[in-house]
Formats: structure tokens, C-alpha cells, sequence
């Protein structure tokens, strides 16, 4: 579908500088946008690409707006690009319609109850005593265990589970007894779960994921974690029992937290961190190693196991250093 340039900018917000009456019929990358496509400039490193673009389009910020002595392309002059691109991108959606109704091959028990507009895709399975809000989409292979509540707008992708066992258990003589997991999950309004991932149920309270939360595929959550309201989580993230997150944190990619750890309102943590202390102020961590070449990963790998040594070594000096200056 097409839509006038005028009508996008009104929409995003922006300011428009140039021809109102430009047709746009997609969204692209600045560097590969073809005519009649949008794109957007966040990037200061592409700045010199956008003479270039082919897109009849480009939103920029403000402070970027002399770039262009003039169309083409066009600009369109906004606060924050990116925002206003993810607005503009929803125009543009192509999502087959779902058939009202439900198919033959579906079974649901005479008693289920559904939010308004809700589509539960093909092979889905849902617990007893689930609760699905308004205009919930389960795309297709989810799980849902019993007692999984889902708040309004919750999009799970293909082949998330949630609502498995947390993984608990109590050792008894060298065996394993199984602590029965008894709590439920939680879900807010707008919350997104990539695919395959995973969020396990409480053991006793409940695994809680609060409001607007951004989950990507793949991500293990485990039992009784709360994460808090806007927090987004790259892929392959890990996330121990117990473990409470707070609001507006950004955990990047195949980060590992630890159990029974509190991470305050406000923290960025580096894709890869290991996180086995709690943080109680906000603000950007990392941790491990950075890449380097193999052979001088393997001196710094030997050296550090003889950091022990050599700190009770400089010990005994400084001390040794001390009593002859007496």
C-alpha cells in the first residue's frame, strides 16, 4: 500500500521538507532503499551516504537537516529517527488477515474463554487455566502451560514455551528429589517474546514479566525472575531463578545473570557479561575478556593463573620493604 509523503510525516510527527504529493510504498536501509522507499539517518557514520540514497525519502535529526542542499530526497526533520521509522514501518506491515473463527483441526474445551481479537496460530498448545488478554497473537508451535496469564497485545513468536517447570531440586543422599513448581507466569500489556524462548514457571510465587518488556529468541527466564516494566533482552541471554530486573535495563546478547541477584531501574549490561553480584546503581557494565589473537590469549591465560602467586609474592615484599624502613 502507498501512502503521500505529507500523510507519513503528519503520522511521524516530522517536519517535511519537500514535496508533500511523494508517493512512498515501502520502508529500506539507506544504503539500499530503492525510489519510492523511506529510510532513516541515525547512524553520524552514514552521513555521507545520504547524498547518495536512493530512497525518495530520508528521516533525520534536526541537526542534520543541511546535509541535503535540497530534494531529492526528500527529509523529513525529526527529534528522533529511529522512533519515527519504527512508527512509519507499521504502515507497511504485511501480515496475512487470520480467518475468523476456529479451524477443524483446532480442539478447544467448550469452556475457554479468549480475549477480544485474540489469533492463536497453528500447533499451539495452551494450559488449563490460562488467561489470554485482548488482541494476543500465539504465532505458531507455542506453549503455554497451565496458569499463564497474558495481558493485552502480547506477541509470542513461533516455539516459545512458557510455563515449564523451573528447574528445582533438592539433593537427598547423592539423588536428586524434585521441588514441585507451583507458582504461575505473569505477563503485562505489549510485552513481545521472541522465538524459542523460554520463561519458566514460579516454584512457590510467580515468574513475573511486567509491561512493555522486549524479549528476543531464544532467552531462557527462570523461575520466580521478575523483570521489570520496558526492559528489553537480547538473544541467548540467561536469566537464574530468583533473579528481580528492573525497569527500562538493556541486557544484551548471550549475557549470563545469576540467582537471587537485584539489578536496579536504569542498567545497560554488555552482550557476553557475567553477572553474579547485584547492582544497585545505574549505568552501562561489561565484563570478560575482549577478543584477541590466539597466541597472545594463551600468554595472558597463563599469566593470570599466576596472579595469585605473584600478589602474596608483592605481599611479602611490601611488607619485607616496610620493616626495613623501621
Amino acid at each position: 500500500m502507498a501512502y503521500k509523503l505529507g500523510q507519513l510525516a503528519e503520522w511521524a510527527g516530522a517536519e517535511l521538507v519537500g514535496d508533500p504529493e511523494i508517493s512512498i510504498d515501502g520502508v529500506g536501509a539507506l544504503t539500499e532503499a530503492a525510489p519510492g522507499q523511506i529510510a532513516f539517518l541515525n547512524d553520524p557514520r552514514l552521513r555521507s551516504r545520504l547524498r547518495d540514497t536512493r530512497a525518495s525519502a530520508v528521516l533525520v535529526q534536526r541537526k542534520d537537516r543541511g546535509l541535503c542542499a535540497g530534494p531529492p530526497p526528500a527529509l523529513l526533520v525529526c527529534d528522533n529517527p529511529r522512533v519515527a521509522f519504527a512508527i512509519l514501518s507499521r504502515r507497511f506491515r504485511r501480515l496475512p488477515e487470520p480467518a475468523p473463527g476456529v479451524h477443524a483441526s483446532a480442539v478447544v474445551a467448550d469452556d475457554a474463554r479468549f480475549g477480544a481479537d485474540c489469533v492463536v496460530g497453528p500447533n499451539c498448545t495452551i494450559g488449563s487455566g490460562c488467561v489470554l488478554g485482548a488482541r494476543c497473537r500465539l504465532v505458531a508451535n507455542v506453549a503455554l502451560g497451565h496458569d499463564v496469564h497474558l495481558g493485552d497485545d502480547v506477541l509470542v513468536h513461533p516455539g516459545a514455551v512458557i510455563g515449564a517447570d523451573g528447574f528445582g531440586f533438592a539433593i537427598d543422599g547423592g539423588r536428586w528429589v524434585k521441588i514441585e513448581q507451583l507458582g504461575r507466569v505473569v505477563i503485562g500489556d505489549d510485552v513481545e517474546i521472541g522465538a524459542n524462548a523460554t520463561i519458566d514457571r514460579g516454584a512457590i510465587g510467580d515468574t513475573v514479566i511486567e509491561e512493555g518488556v522486549k524479549i528476543d529468541n531464544q532467552v531462557q527466564i527462570a523461575h520466580n525472575v521478575r523483570i521489570g516494566a520496558h526492559t528489553a533482552i537480547a538473544g541467548c541471554a540467561g536469566i537464574a531463578g530468583s533473579t528481580v530486573i528492573g525497569r527500562h535495563c538493556r541486557i544484551g546478547g548471550a549475557a549470563g545473570i545469576g540467582d537471587h541477584l537485584e539489578i536496579c531501574d536504569g542498567v545497560t549490561i554488555a552482550g557476553m557479561a557475567a553477572v553474579n553480584v547485584s547492582i544497585r546503581k545505574p549505568g552501562f557494565y561489561a565484563s570478560s575478556a575482549p577478543l584477541e589473537p590466539h597466541r597472545s590469549w594463551l600468554r595472558n591465560s597463563a599469566r593470570i593463573k599466576q596472579l595469585d602467586a605473584l600478589a602474596r609474592r608483592l605481599r611479602r615484599l611490601e611488607k619485607a620493604g616496610g620493616q626495613g624502613s623501621k
